[in-house]
């Protein structure tokens, strides 16, 4: 075998490791999945093996789960259900004969285990964990539109009860070690290196061959849904994944089904059930689209697939940052994480320590948590130096420009920051929406000048859009790249222009959320139905959290640039008196569309005097054509973008909508959700708006010429046809 080695030592106990070779990390490959009935019939056949410990020979991690493009491809490759079915049996079937073979199996999880992973240890009869900070263990399908399909939906149900599964499977939630044993997820938790020895104690020990669930005697914890108790999980379960997910994932409520239908009958029924609703799930637009973008997609991101060929890897190890406010302290501390050196300037002391004083606090929750020891804890925050002399700048691979949306303060640090730089050396600017090319003009050396935006919170948000001014260079954009990737963020790069296409695409929700305001639409019905559309948050919302005077700053600075080309958008004069005349800023002086000096926040009384109310009245009709509004307005934005070549890569286009904004990851993305809708129904929707709401929803001619084509977007960047 190639994945798997199998060791008898002298108390006939198979020692099974995991490893598969040429990888980092194991993952469930079609390769594996072939091997493991090889493995579980050699425990079950060899009279020599009185049990097994099963583990893993990375370094990295026990297993990550499944390759789920080589999952996909073996599932849904034009074979009829029946076939896609016997695919998905596969590594159900094994690990129901592995934990029916009739020997002690155990577990000796060293690393990570997480989906299939986890659900290869729960098939064990028993699960020793290392007391490590860096092992997850979890089963967080859901986050790629699925649910567990090898058995992890009817095992972890039958270990934890129904309402600990639901929870945890919902919300595709991760245990450390401790965690997981009081979950009752495994049963011993050992210092780092010594499983296999606890493992294979419990075989020796007289270990019991069987799983509880094949004991007649087994009751479910909490009750299965003919338990006064345990059908309130249903009938509460319902409500509640129905106020997580409004109805636009479908795993959600596959996996509810799984579970009651499931928790009814015996194992072997149970995981054809699970195989049955994991196979439909997997065959939704929702779970392909969120598959490809937020797995396939953004992993061929993550290791550099658009940087320019021919280009010299590079490593940063000196970085400054200007500006300590909380975006550069954040940028400082992923910096840091990275271990690179970094310099943080502000325009006073007091100011640079207040961002480094930000970096310490972010260090400390991770020391608390036990992810970093005193020692590494120390170093990191040595990594950190703030200052406010420009001299400390010299040996910088890269500066990052974080301060503010101003021009005149940009170019004055531009011109001070890049006099310390040795020829090579790439210059940042960590601009929203101020064009690059423009930015540029105050610089010496423009080739190495490029737009480096990161998201807030910096620690937490995971994209990095990359922007090309009109002289930038492709070494500045690989080294950019490489310090992106550096830092373990996702990388998308962008050509220039206002917004560029993060912004610019964002501005769109909020801004239709302020025409719908304008239209006289109840401020809680906007935000609901922002919510509905499987948006993190409402256009309101949205508005206050990145601040209403940014928006009037914004506003300002874009009028100045286009004279009489700027158009004001709707909704316009409501925000400007909020902020000019009102002082109401937002989330961050605590007063924007919501006050926030209460919990829960709560809509500004005073807005209904700035927007009267005429619109109150939700038909189901109405709130979906709403919801489509609101979706339909940034994909147009989108397409727009791709026209003016902003965006030629659907992938960047994808991941870069749902990890820069959160455009509702359900869709796949925007441009996910224009190819499967077709690009002939969404020019028709399109036209509509725009004949109901304005010019803003016309979508643009490279839209029109595809529906008359047949063509996709993806189509059309890997050469192939669109599907009949």
């Amino acid at each position: 075998m190639e994945n798997f080695k199998i060791d008898v030592d002298a108390d006939g106990i198979a020692l099974v490791t995991f490893d598969v070779p040429g990888r980092s990390m194991n993952t469930l490959t079609g390769s594996v999945m072939a091997e493991i009935p090889q493995v579980v019939e050699r425990i079950k056949t060899d009279d020599a093996i009185k049990g097994a410990v099963l583990t893993s020979g990375k370094t990295s991690g026990f297993c990550a789960g499944a390759d789920l493009g080589d999952m996909a491809a073996g599932m849904l490759t034009g074979g009829s259900l029946q076939d896609a079915y016997d695919a998905g049996w596969k590594l159900n079937g094994a690990l129901r004969a592995l934990e029916t073979c009739g020997k002690p199996v155990a577990a000796a999880i060293n690393g990570l285990a997480l989906g299939g992973g986890l659900e290869l240890t729960l098939a064990c009869h028993y699960r020793v964990v290392g007391d490590s900070p860096k092992i997850q263990l979890g089963l967080p399908e859901i986050k790629v539109g699925l649910f567990p399909g090898g058995g992890g939906t009817q095992r972890l149900t039958r270990l934890v009860g129904v309402q600990a599964a639901m929870m945890a499977m919902s919300e595709g939630k991760s245990f450390r070690p401790n965690d997981a044993k009081g979950a009752g997820i495994v049963h011993e938790v050992v210092p780092a290196g010594t499983e296999v020895e606890a493992a294979k104690a419990w075989i020796k020990g007289g270990g019991k061959a069987a799983q509880p669930w094949d004991d007649k005697s087994f009751k479910l914890p909490g009750g299965g849904p003919y338990h006064p108790a345990g059908i309130q999980n249903f009938l509460v379960g319902n409500a509640m994944l129905r106020k997580q997910s409004y109805g636009n994932y479908p795993a959600v409520v596959n996996l509810m089904k799984a579970v009651y239908e499931g928790v009814q009958v015996p194992m072997d029924a149970a995981l054809r059930i699970e195989t049955r609703y994991f196979i439909k799930t997997l065959m939704t637009p929702q779970a392909q689209g969120m598959i490809r973008s937020l797995f396939l997609s953004k992993q061929e991101l993550d290791k550099g697939a658009v940087r320019p060929a021919g280009e010299p890897q590079s490593d940063p190890k000196k970085v400054t940052v200007l500006g300590a406010g909380m975006m550069g302290a954040g940028i400082a501390y992923v910096n840091a994480l990275a271990g690179i050196q970094t310099i943080l300037i502000d325009r006073d002391q007091e100011a640079a320590d207040k961002g480094k004083a930000h970096v310490e606090d972010l260090l400390k929750k991770r020391l608390s948590r036990g992810q970093l020891t005193q020692d590494k804890y120390d170093s990191l925050l040595a990594m950190v130096v703030p200052t406010t002399d420009y001299d400390h700048i010299k040996g910088s691979d890269l500066v990052i420009e974080a301060v503010f949306e101003n021009r005149e303060i940009k170019a004055d640090v531009t011109k001070r920051a890049e006099a310390q730089l040795t020829p090579g050396a790439v210059f940042g600017s960590n601009t929203s929406t101020l064009p690059i090319t423009g930015l540029a003009e105050a610089s010496v050396r423009p080739e190495d000048f490029i737009g480096i935006h990161f998201f807030s919170p910096v620690d937490k948000m995971m994209l990095v859009e990359i922007i090309m001014g009109a002289k930038t260079g492709q070494a500045a954009l690989a080294k950019a790249l490489d310090y992106v990737m550096k830092i373990k963020k996702t990388p998308i790069v962008v050509q220039d222009g206002r917004g560029f296409y993060t912004s610019r695409c964002f501005g769109t929700y909020v801004a239709e959320g302020l025409a719908m305001l304008e239209e006289g639409y109840a401020p809680a019905m906007i935000d609901n139905i922002g919510r509905m559309t499987g948006m993190p948050r409402g256009p309101l919302e949205m508005h206050d959290d990145v601040a209403l005077d940014l928006s009037v700053k914004i506003a300002k600075q874009t009028a100045e640039d286009l004279g009489d080309a700027y158009v004001p958008l709707p909704g316009w004069k409501i925000v400007k008196t909020m902020v000019e005349d009102l002082g109401r800023y937002g989330r961050k002086n605590g007063k924007g569309f919501y006050d926030y000096d209460q919990k829960p926040k709560k809509l500004w009384s005073g807005l209904s005097e700035l927007a009267p109310v005429t619109i109150n009245d939700s038909t189901p009709e109405l709130v979906e054509d709403q919801k489509r509004r609101l979706i339909f307005r940034q994909a147009v934005e989108v397409a727009r973008c791709w026209e003016e070549g902003v965006i030629d890569d659907p992938r960047e286009a994808d991941v870069g909508a749902i990890l820069a904004w959160g455009f509702a990851p359900w869709t796949g993305g925007p441009i996910t959700y224009i190819d499967q809708m077709g690009a002939k129904a969404f020019v028709e929707q399109a036209d509509a708006y725009a004949a109901k709401y304005g010019e803003r929803f016309s979508p643009p001619q490279l839209l029109r010429d595809m529906a008359a084509k047949g063509e996709t977007f993806y189509g059309r960047f890997t050469g192939q046809k669109a599907a009949a």
